[in-house]
C-alpha cells in the first residue's frame, strides 16, 4: 500500500512520521544544477571541488533539502498541504552517489488554524546531513 495521499489534519497525530529515500547521483545534480541555475563549481567540477573544504564534489545542500517538500507535499500531510515556512541547518555534505532519507515528523497540531510544526531531518548512512523544522497549513476534512 503507497503512502502517497493526504492524511487530513483531524488524522494527524504528534509523533507520526513518514519518509523518502533518493540516491543523490550525477544527473541529480546536473538536473538540479539546470533548473536552479545554481552552477557553483563546488558541485560540477572535480578539480575546482577538490581545492575546496569538501576535497570533493558536494551535491547542492538545497537538492537534499527539496526531499523534504516531496514529503510533505506527497505523504506527509500530503496532498493540498501549503509550505508557510521551513528552517534547515547543514550539518554535513552529501557527496555524488550518496544515498539520502529524509524524514519529517509530526512535533505539534494547531487545529484552529489548520498549522502543523513538523520536525525534519536528513540522513546518509544514518548520519544527520540536514536538521530543520517545518511550518505548513495542512487540509482538513470538511
Amino acid at each position: 500500500m503507497s503512502d502517497i495521499g493526504t492524511i487530513y489534519i483531524e488524522d494527524l497525530e504528534v509523533g507520526l512520521s513518514r519518509e523518502i529515500t533518493k540516491v543523490i547521483g550525477d544527473s541529480e545534480i546536473h538536473a538540479f544544477a539546470a533548473l536552479s541555475e545554481d552552477r557553483n563549481p563546488v558541485h560540477l567540477d572535480e578539480a575546482a571541488a577538490a581545492q575546496s573544504v569538501f576535497k570533493e564534489r558536494v551535491a547542492h545542500g538545497m537538492l537534499s533539502a527539496s526531499l523534504f517538500s516531496a514529503v510533505i507535499g506527497e505523504r506527509l500531510p500530503g496532498h493540498g498541504t501549503i509550505y508557510l515556512s521551513q528552517n534547515l541547518k547543514f550539518t554535513a555534505p552529501v557527496r555524488p552517489g550518496d544515498k539520502v532519507t529524509a524524514r519529517v515528523s509530526v512535533r505539534e497540531i494547531n487545529l484552529d488554524k489548520s498549522r502543523v510544526g513538523l520536525d525534519c531531518i536528513a540522513l546518509v548512512d544514518d548520519k544527520p546531513v540536514i536538521k530543520g523544522d517545518a511550518t505548513v497549513l495542512a487540509p482538513k476534512r470538511s
